[in-house]
């Protein structure tokens, strides 16, 4: 069992077959198995982590391609499996939860007990099913206390989208309020414009201007003003310009001047009600001319439905 368990373990992290070999295994419940499936466990999470971080990248350079994407994926699976080799915490979790499910199934081999009220109620989860899919992957994780990088959706989350949504999530749910779109949006719109709060412009003094949305300081603009050099598309054509643009005393005031750009200004009025898609509100905000960049709807729904999703 030991030399199939170490063969097993050796497989890149998603193989199909060598995930269901693993399933079985652990359904036989054997230390040897267990451990083999927590840490078959951990390589998936490390692999769902480390796919969220390319989701969250914007990859439109002259050297990407599906043949690289295609190797960027292969050498991640693979970096995901020795990586769980050594180990991370998660697999010795979920050997003791694991563990302990066996022991229980042992003792209740029947499909229903029956509860203390005369009812019937489900056993508990086999080992088998606890890694079943990557929707029972993320319940088995949040179950074990690590769930910090767990989404609504049940998507792991890079930690840098995690420290980014709990930094501004607060106030993007005000603006949600004020506007009626998701609170997941907005957040998304503001990674897209910062680097995940990475690349925050500026002001003269080196301290941030909390500009969020890349919201420029035009004619009518009577705030604080910070200046920065900034891309321009004309005609699909990359065009460097130094540009002023609205700076705020807090992430907060940013996106309320935000939502009241986009509730006040009539050309928007199509992208309100359109916010409960986010592809449609995506496109609805480069069409009505938010920023000039051609790709920008694309980058700014793939942050939205995998990076937040």
């Amino acid at each position: 069992m030991e030399a199939a368990t170490n063969d097993l373990s050796s497989r890149l992290a998603f193989d199909t077959q060598g995930l269901g070999n693993l399933k079985q295994a652990a359904k036989a419940g054997s230390p040897e198995a267990l451990k083999s499936a927590a840490t078959q466990f951990e390589a998936m999470f490390i692999n769902m982590m480390m796919k969220s971080m390319r989701d969250a990248t914007p990859q439109d350079g002259p050297m990407d391609s599906q043949q690289t994407k295609t190797f960027t994926s292969m050498l991640d699976q693979q970096t995901s499996q020795n990586l769980a080799k050594r180990g991370m915490g998660l697999a010795d979790v979920l050997v003791r939860q694991l563990g302990s499910q066996a022991a229980n199934l042992q003792a209740q081999s029947q499909a229903l007990a029956i509860g203390s009220d005369g009812s019937a109620m489900p056993a508990p989860k086999s080992a088998e099913a606890m890694m079943s899919t990557p929707g029972a992957l993320a319940t088995t994780v949040a179950s074990s206390g690590l769930s910090s990088g767990i989404s609504a959706s049940g998507r792991v989350q890079a930690p840098h989208v995690r420290a980014f949504q709990d930094q501004v999530g607060p106030d993007a749910e005000a603006a949600s309020k004020a506007t009626g779109i998701p609170a997941k949006f907005m957040i998304g719109q503001a990674a897209l414009e910062t680097g995940w709060g990475k690349r925050v412009i500026s002001n003269a003094d080196g301290s941030s201007s909390h500009n969020l949305f890349g919201i420029k300081a035009g004619a009518g603009w009577t705030g604080k003003v910070a200046t920065a050099v900034t891309t321009e598309y004309v005609n699909g054509v990359p065009h460097t310009r130094l540009e002023k643009f609205r700076a705020y005393d807090s992430y907060a005031d940013s996106f309320k001047d935000y939502a009241k750009l986009l509730s006040d200004n009539p050309r928007y009025e199509k992208v309100l009600a359109s916010a409960g898609d986010p592809s449609k509100f995506a496109h609805g905000l480069q069409k009505a001319g938010y920023a000039t960049d051609p790709l920008y709807a694309a980058k700014l729904s793939k942050i939205i439905s995998h990076s937040l999703g």
